[in-house]
């Protein structure tokens, strides 16, 4: 297992692209990396059809993605041409690769197996893992979905958006946060600081403590 802030492991593995040795694939940019539990089902084809839609939106955050199964590379590249057809996907290849884990060694690794969730001969599926690694390889979020349960990748590009923004600026970010929204000063910078530093201004909620944490600036 991964915890927020560690090294995300380089591993090698086989995809629908070639052969990768996962950091070097990735390079200078953010990466996402998610798992599903086997090919030629219902709803990782919902998922993998979705992101394949949503690829420009990665790419305006520098962000490379790539999918992963227990299946192997060759299953991947027949269903391919399924997900295509059903996201309408029209042009030549596919945007992102699919990485094979036939062995399961990564998915035991990075703690992505279902043990609920069974394949033809009874070992666990991999589960809807989502990992996002910031350009110094460090793992900075991860959600763990059940099988049975398809993502809602409009809330992944959210909360990336939200770690990107924070990366940078001395703001968080609040519950139901949208990309243009207010944003919340943190509660380590003074009032001075947080004056110099928001000069479209700081709004403060009154509360009944009288604690003046709660303070809201326009998304610097």
């Amino acid at each position: 297992m991964v915890n927020l802030g560690d090294t995300f492991p380089n591993f090698k593995a086989k995809t629908t692209s070639g052969e990768i040795q996962f950091h070097e694939w990735l390079g200078d940019s953010w990466g996402i990396l998610f798992s599903h539990p086997a090919d030629f089902t219902p709803v990782c084809t919902t998922e993998l059809g979705r992101v394949a839609k949503l690829m420009p939106e990665f790419e305006k955050r520098n962000v490379k993605v790539m999918a992963l199964s227990c299946d192997s590379v060759e299953s991947h590249s027949k269903w391919i041409e399924d997900i295509k057809v059903y996201a309408r996907h029209g042009c030549e290849g596919f945007p992102y690769p699919i990485a094979a884990d036939e062995s399961r060694e990564l998915a035991v690794q990075l703690g992505m197996l279902d043990p609920i969730e069974k394949d033809k001969d009874g070992l666990p599926l991999t589960c809807r893992a989502v990992f996002l690694i910031d350009p110094s390889k460090k793992l900075r979020f991860s959600i763990l979905y059940p099988a049975t349960t398809g993502r809602n990748f409009d809330e992944i590009l959210r909360a990336l958006d939200s770690i990107q923004l924070t990366e940078t600026k001395k703001v968080a970010t609040p519950a139901d946060w949208k990309k243009g929204d207010d944003c919340m000063v943190l509660p380590n910078l003074s009032t001075e600081d947080a004056t110099c530093l928001f000069p479209k201004g700081v709004t403060y909620i009154s509360l009944p403590s009288g604690k003046h944490y709660l303070r809201l600036t326009p998304q610097p």
